[in-house]
């Protein structure tokens, strides 16, 4: 489970339901069908225009990836494993790695691995393997789509319920009471809109933008460990380019907490 998004959506409808309290207003207000229907089937229907059927099947499994936390290596994780297969490589030969294949379960990593050992040029490999993240960004990106258009689209269907509202309101000017209650569930439409928009829709797929972002630099990390194992670099050299890729303090961190350890390659 993926708790900051969890988090984040009981946070943002606390906040609404505690605000609107603390200025007067029920939240029973909320339960109003005639504006749940315009913003949220009009949300769908707009979305449903604007994408193809193949791309909204993905929908369902977006919400997974959201609320799910995504089962990567960490980068020091990919660090300790590439300067031990390199330590293996420089000692037992570049076909020693071949056994070490049986105990990967990523399919990239495992890929880009078979290749290094079926003696694939560096330049080969890193353009296969260059493709599949660029593959992988775009599915990433049409979903993420998906939510940043819903995201745009609510809060502009929130001023057209508002607008709906209106015009059954000034429809009856006779009763005072019943004018200011109808104008006052008018505005919950507009409420709903830019709520769900800016709230659910327009974060969903920044935070599914962040985990592409985050998976995509683990995989370029590993690139980069498969084809330094196939120059030949050593350990420590290995492991000191690897570390580029993390915070200077983690960097930092790392390096230090290796250098009194064996077992490396002379550099």
């Amino acid at each position: 489970m993926d708790k900051a998004s969890l988090i984040g959506v009981l946070l943002g409808l606390i906040a609404v339901g505690i605000g609107m309290i603390m200025k007067g207003v029920s939240p029973q207000v909320l339960i109003n069908p005639a504006a749940i229907l315009i913003i949220i089937l009009g949300t769908i229907a707009a979305v449903t225009i604007a994408f193809p059927g193949s791309e909204l099947k993905r929908v369902p499994k977006l919400f997974g990836i959201l609320f799910k936390e995504q089962k990567l290596m960490t980068i020091q994780e990919v660090i300790y494993l590439f300067t031990g297969w390199s330590e293996l490589a420089r000692k037992e030969g570049l076909l020693s790695l071949e056994t070490k294949m049986n105990e990967i379960d990523d399919d990239f990593l495992k890929n880009g691995l078979s290749l290094a050992v079926d003696g694939q040029s560096a330049d080969y490999i890193r353009d296969v393997l260059s493709e599949e993240i660029a593959a992988m960004e775009d599915r990433h990106l049409a979903g993420a789509a998906i939510f940043s258009q819903a995201g745009m689209y609510a809060p502009t269907l929130g001023v057209l319920g508002a607008v709906i509202g209106l015009i059954a309101a000034l429809g009856n000017m006779s009763d005072t009471d019943a004018l200011g209650h109808a104008i006052s569930a008018a505005f919950v439409a507009t409420l709903l809109g830019i709520f769900t928009g800016y709230v659910f829709w327009h974060p969903f797929a920044n935070k599914l933008k962040r985990k592409s972002l985050l998976e995509a630099k683990v995989k370029e990390i590993m690139i980069e460990g498969i084809l330094s194992i196939l120059e030949g670099e050593a350990p420590r050299v290995l492991e000191q380019k690897l570390a580029s890729y993390l915070p200077a303090d983690e960097k930092r961190k790392l390096l230090n907490s290796s250098e009194g350890e064996d077992g490396y390659g002379e550099t």
